[in-house]
């Protein structure tokens, strides 16, 4: 049995992989603010309640311990938000995103790595990661930030699970420019905010972006199919085949 947990999982790119893994046969659980379509195995929960939201990471991992032939966790939740100009940065917004974006998953990573420990099958570990991460871009300052410490994060657990006895692989993957709410937010900001807003609006007039569909996906095949202790631990979707 092969259980998946995925944060952020009623909208988007999560709501997309969760109905694709369990096509795929797998046991899915989702976490998310909101429960649209009032899953059974949607967990409502405000990823900054670290407590509630490690509890119940730690309560599906010790359900299906038994009887569970591999363990994924994905931490898709993020925000774009705030985009401005560092000068104009609103600081409970900065303080909101670090912590949906970079706190949250490191604390579901730590927590996943712990209980997992002794657990001898597979364990997997996929951060929805950005090339904001990896580029700068003016006016998107703490989603650069925050996606960058996720990948840095990433690379240093890698590194401390090749001394493990049963390791857990992890990567951090970029997924492209995806058609989703984020990319509303992002068309929403004016030029001052965000100076690149131009290039934005002309991926979705020029239908440049990719469909959640279609990105989750490619994303299930990578993780069912990629030996994560075997890649490194920062990666693109754009480049697996």
């Amino acid at each position: 049995m092969d259980i998946i947990i995925i944060t952020g999982a009623s909208k988007g790119i999560g709501q997309q992989l969760l109905s694709q893994f369990q096509e795929k046969g797998a046991t899915v659980y989702g976490m998310a603010r909101t429960n649209p379509d009032q899953l059974h195995t949607m967990y409502e929960v405000d990823l900054t309640d670290y407590e509630k939201a490690t509890a119940i990471l730690e309560g599906i991992v010790s359900q299906h311990m038994d009887e569970a032939s591999s363990f994924t966790l994905i931490n898709n939740a993020g925000m774009v938000e705030p985009i401005s100009l560092v000068g104009a940065l609103e600081a409970q917004k900065v303080e909101q995103a670090i912590q949906v974006n970079l706190t949250a998953p490191i604390h579901l990573m730590n927590t996943f790595i712990d209980v997992l420990k002794d657990f001898k099958g597979s364990k997997k570990i996929m951060n929805i990661s950005s090339g904001a991460g990896r580029s700068a871009y003016e006016g998107w300052g703490i989603y650069c930030t925050t996606k960058a410490g996720l990948d840095q994060f990433s690379r240093v657990v890698a590194q401390e699970q090749k001394a493990a006895e049963y390791p857990t692989g992890i990567v951090s993957i970029a997924p492209g420019i995806i058609d989703t709410g984020m990319q509303e937010t992002i068309r929403s900001s004016t030029e001052q905010q965000f100076p690149h807003l131009r290039r934005f609006e002309a991926y979705k007039r020029e239908g440049q972006l990719s469909s959640a569909f279609e990105t989750a996906e490619k994303l299930v095949r990578f993780v069912n199919e990629v030996d994560f202790l075997e890649i490194a631990p920062i990666a693109d979707i754009r480049k697996f085949d």
